[in-house]
């Protein structure tokens, strides 16, 4: 589920294949990656709040998971569809 072993991928990076996997250059790449690191913030901050204060945020957490995933997965596939 997690890429976290990196040995394998080391002897073949490259700066393009996930781009185009994505159908997005570099810079538009790294704005997106931005922007959902600046969300998964945003939700860490609410979950940890919610933890010590159960009657704060009780649905921030999950509907951030939601809407990234409705902007990582379902859009992208729409937009891929779309282009072929």
């Amino acid at each position: 589920m997690y890429d976290w072993d990196m040995k394998p991928r080391l002897s073949r990076i490259s700066f393009t294949e996930h781009l185009n996997s994505v159908d997005e250059n570099y810079f538009q790449h790294m704005l997106v990656s931005f922007s959902f690191s600046l969300l998964m913030f945003k939700g860490f901050f609410a979950c940890f709040i919610h933890a010590i204060l159960p009657f704060c945020f009780e649905k921030t957490g999950s509907n951030i998971i939601k809407d990234m995933h409705e902007s990582m997965v379902i859009n992208r596939h729409k937009l891929s569809s779309k282009n072929q």
